[in-house]
C-alpha cells in the first residue's frame, strides 16, 4: 500500500524516555528454555560478550551455585539491557523467572510488578502444567503477553499444534505474527507476516539474520496466515476493518499499531517461533517486545489508598509525580539486606528519606543500584518505570510500599502462598544453634513461602516450604551461605483444619496492664465454606439502638474495628489441632464498645478468644494437600504407572496423548507422593517424567 493511503499509515514519532522503557518477564514451564532465551537477549543487546549455556552451568542469570549444579532457575534474576528498534533505543528491564512449581512465588511477585511478559513454550511439549499456572497468574494481574514457541529444531516440533493448545488449554486468542520456515532439522527461519518478508538464520551466534522474499513453496500458507492476521487486527481498528472488507491491502505500520492495541488490552497474544539454543528467532523476538509490549505509560496508573484511611489515590508513571514504589523481592548480600523496587512514579535518589506505610517509619536510601543477575552497578538516581535495588531499607519486606513521606500511599500487598510441606531441623551441636536461628531468619526474610517455627510439643525447629526441592535448596543455602551443619528430618505434610458446622461464641478480655485497663468484648460466628473457596473474615455488626431517652450508644471507631479483624485473622493461623484454618467463614457479629476502657489490644484478644471457643464448639476436620500430578510415559509403561498411582490413592482424571508419549493426569494426596521420583524412574527405566503442583485441600481420609 502506498504511503498516501488515508487512515492506514502511522507516522513515526520521537518517543519519550518512558515510552521507550519495557518492564518484562520471561516465564514458562521448567526446561522450556526461559534462561536460554534470556542469555540470547543479553548477548544480542551487547550486555554480555559470551553466551553462557544452562547445560554447562555457565548461564549469567543462573548465578546461584545450586542453579548451576542443577541446571534450573531457583530465584528470579533481574537485568537491564538496551535494544535498538526503528531508530530508537529501548531500555528493557527483564526478569528471568523459575519454571519449577516449588518456586512459583518468584513468578507471582515478578508478574505483580511487570508490565508485560514473554511466555516460552516448548515446540514439542506445548502447553505444560506450569505453563498453565504462570498464564493464569498473568491473567490475574492483567499482564499483556507474547508467546514464543521455542525448540522448533527439535524432533516432533509442531508450531500449529502449540498454537492450538494455547487456544484450547489456556482460553487465549493466539495470533501468529510469524510462520516457521521448516521444522526439526530443517528449521531455517521465520516469515514475518506483518512485513511479508522471510528472515533466515544460519545458527552461528555472530551471523546477523538475513532477509529475503517469502519462499515460493510457502506463498499460499503465508497469504492465508496474513489474512487471518489482518482479520484479527480489524477487531481493533475500524480503518483496517474497512480495508479488509473492501479487499484493499493493509500497510505494515498500521497493522502493527492495531495488533499492539489488541495485545495491550490482553485480548490477543502475538505468537513467534524460534530456537534460542541455535540462535534462531531471538532478534525478531526482541523487536516484538518493543513493538507489542507496553511502556509504563501504557498501563493503568497504580492505585492504593492513604494509610489509615479509605481514601483511594492513584499514581501515574511520571518522574514529576510523588515517589511511589513496591518492594517485590528481598535478598541478602553478605548479610546486608537489599531490596528490589519497581518504581511506579517519581524519582528516587541515593540519600533520599522514604516511608514504609506498613511500619509507619521513615528510612534513608543509603545506596542505589541497577542490577544484572548478582552483579550491581551503583547509580545516583532512578526514574519512574524502572526496576532497581536499594540498600538502607532495614524494615522492608516483600510486598511493602515505599513512598515519599510527603505523599504517603499504601499499595496492595503481594499475597504469599501457604507452605504444604515441613521438615524438622536441628544443629549438630548446641554451639551451632545461634547460627541456625540467624540463617533461618535471613532466609525467611527473603522468601515469603519459607516459614520457620518451633514445635510446641517437641521443641524442635520446623521449616516449612512449597515442596521437597524448595526445602532441599534452603538447607543447602544454610550450609553454604551461613555455615550451618544441621540434621534434617524426613518431609512431613502440612495439614489444615476446617469446621464441621456453624457455631457462635462470645469472649471478654479485661485486665490491668501497666496501670492501664485493657478491655474488649466480642461475639463471633464461624462456619465452613466450600472446598477451595479460601477463608473470609468480615464484620457483621447489628446496629444497636439506644432505648428512648437514654444516651446514644457510641459506635466503635475504625481502630477498634480494624483490631477485631486483625484478631480474627491472627487466631485463624492455629486451630484446635494446631494447624491453620482453611475454607472457613468468620463473622464478628457483636462488639461491646466502652469509650473509657476499650482498646485495640483488648478487642484483638477478645475476638481471638471468641473464635477459638466457637471453633471448638463447631468441631474441626483435618484437611490434607491434594496435588495435581501429570506423568508422561511411553505406551508400554502406562499400565504400571496407573497401577502405582492407584496404590497411592490417586484419582485418575485422564489418560491422553502428548506428542509420541501418553499423558496421565491424576489428583494424589501429597503424603503419598514422597519418593515418587525415584520409584517412577525405577519402574520405567528412566523413560517417564512427571510434574506435580498443589491443587487444593481436601478432607484427610
Amino acid at each position: 500500500m502506498s504511503d498516501e493511503t488515508p487512515g492506514l499509515i502511522t507516522k513515526p514519532r520521537k518517543l519519550s524516555r518512558l515510552a521507550r522503557v519495557r518492564n518484562i518477564g520471561i516465564v514458562a514451564h521448567i526446561d522450556a528454555g526461559k534462561t536460554t532465551v534470556t542469555e540470547r537477549f543479553l548477548y544480542y543487546a551487547g550486555r554480555i560478550h559470551k553466551i553462557g549455556e544452562v547445560h554447562d552451568g555457565e548461564a549469567q542469570m543462573d548465578w546461584m551455585p545450586q542453579e548451576r549444579e542443577r541446571g534450573i532457575t531457583i530465584t528470579a534474576a533481574a537485568t537491564t539491557l538496551e535494544w535498538k528498534r526503528a531508530g530508537e533505543t529501548h531500555e528493557i528491564h527483564l526478569i528471568d523467572t523459575p519454571g519449577h512449581v516449588d518456586f512459583t512465588i518468584e513468578v507471582e511477585r515478578s508478574l505483580r510488578v511487570l508490565d508485560g511478559a514473554v511466555v516460552v513454550f516448548c515446540g514439542v511439549s506445548g502447553v505444560e502444567p506450569q505453563s498453565e499456572t504462570v498464564w493464569h497468574q498473568a491473567d490475574q494481574f492483567h499482564v499483556p503477553r507474547l508467546a514464543f514457541i521455542n525448540k522448533m529444531d527439535r524432533p516432533g516440533a509442531d508450531f500449529q499444534a502449540v498454537v492450538d493448545e494455547i487456544h484450547t488449554r489456556l482460553g487465549a486468542r493466539p495470533v501468529p505474527v510469524q510462520l516457521p520456515i521448516g521444522a526439526e532439522d530443517h528449521f531455517a527461519g521465520v516469515v514475518d507476516l506483518v512485513r511479508e518478508r522471510a528472515v533466515f538464520f544460519s545458527g552461528a551466534e555472530d551471523d546477523p539474520p538475513r532477509e529475503d522474499s517469502v519462499p515460493s513453496a510457502m506463498a499460499e500458507a503465508v497469504a492465508a496466515a496474513r489474512e487471518k492476521l489482518v482479520e484479527a487486527a480489524a477487531d481493533f481498528d475500524d480503518r483496517i476493518a474497512a480495508a479488509y472488507l473492501e479487499g484493499r491491502p493493509v500497510d505494515a505500520v498500521a497493522l502493527l499499531a492495531a495488533l499492539r492495541k489488541g495485545t495491550l488490552a490482553c485480548k490477543m497474544v502475538p505468537v513467534l517461533a524460534g530456537s534460542a539454543l541455535r540462535n534462531k528467532g531471538v532478534q525478531p523476538l526482541l523487536d516484538a517486545v518493543c513493538d507489542f509490549l507496553p511502556a509504563p505509560t501504557e498501563v493503568p496508573p497504580i492505585t492504593g489508598h492513604v494509610p489509615g484511611r479509605d481514601e483511594v489515590v492513584t499514581r501515574i508513571s511520571d518522574d514529576s509525580a510523588p515517589f511511589c514504589a513496591l518492594a517485590f523481592k528481598v535478598a541478602m548480600d553478605e548479610g546486608r539486606k537489599t531490596v528490589y523496587l519497581r518504581i511506579y512514579s517519581g524519582v528516587l535518589r541515593a540519600g533520599d528519606e522514604v516511608q514504609n506505610p506498613r511500619t509507619r517509619r521513615n528510612e534513608k536510601i543509603t545506596r542505589l543500584f541497577s542490577v544484572h543477575a548478582n552483579r550491581r552497578e551503583r547509580i545516583e538516581r532512578a526514574g519512574a518505570g524502572t526496576i532497581v535495588v536499594a540498600m538502607g531499607l532495614k524494615d522492608a519486606g516483600t510486598g511493602d510500599t515505599i513512598c515519599s513521606p510527603k505523599a504517603p500511599i499504601l499499595l496492595e500487598r503481594i499475597a504469599a502462598r501457604e507452605p504444604v510441606i515441613a521438615r524438622a531441623i536441628e544443629p549438630k551441636t548446641q554451639a551451632e544453634k545461634e547460627k541456625l536461628d540467624f540463617g533461618l531468619a535471613k532466609l525467611a526474610d527473603e522468601d515469603p513461602t519459607f516459614r520457620t517455627g518451633e514445635d510446641p510439643e517437641t521443641g524442635q525447629t520446623i521449616i516449612r516450604g512449597m515442596g521437597e526441592l524448595h526445602l532441599d535448596i534452603m538447607v543447602d543455602r544454610l550450609r553454604r551461605e551461613y555455615g550451618v551443619d544441621a540434621h534434617v528430618g524426613q518431609p512431613q505434610v502440612v495439614y489444615r483444619e476446617t469446621l464441621a458446622k456453624v457455631a457462635e461464641a462470645e469472649a471478654r478480655f479485661e485486665r490491668e496492664v501497666e496501670d492501664e485497663r485493657v478491655f474488649g468484648q466480642a461475639r463471633v460466628r464461624v462456619a465452613p465454606r466450600p472446598r477451595g473457596s479460601g477463608n473470609h473474615v468480615s464484620l457483621a455488626l447489628a446496629k444497636v439502638e439506644s432505648p428512648p431517652g437514654a444516651p446514644r450508644i457510641p459506635e466503635p471507631p475504625r481502630a477498634i474495628l480494624d483490631a477485631a479483624l486483625e484478631g480474627a485473622t491472627e487466631a485463624m493461623r492455629s486451630g484446635p489441632e494446631g494447624y491453620p484454618f482453611e475454607d472457613i467463614e468468620v463473622s464478628v457479629i457483636g462488639i461491646e464498645y466502652r469509650p473509657d476502657a476499650s482498646t485495640p489490644a483488648g478487642q484483638r484478644a477478645a475476638v481471638g478468644e471468641a473464635l477459638r471457643l466457637a471453633s471448638r464448639e463447631a468441631g474441626t476436620r483435618l484437611l490434607e494437600p491434594i496435588m495435581k500430578v501429570e506423568v508422561t510415559a511411553p505406551e508400554v509403561n502406562v499400565g504400571g504407572v496407573v497401577g502405582d498411582l492407584n496404590a497411592r490413592r490417586a484419582r485418575i482424571e485422564d489418560v491422553g496423548v502428548r506428542g509420541v508419549q501418553r499423558l496421565i493426569i491424576a489428583k494424589v494426596p501429597l503424603r503419598r507422593m514422597f519418593g515418587y521420583s525415584t520409584d517412577l524412574r525405577s519402574a520405567t527405566q528412566g523413560r517417564a517424567n512427571y510434574t506435580m503442583q498443589f491443587e487444593t485441600y481436601d478432607v484427610c481420609e
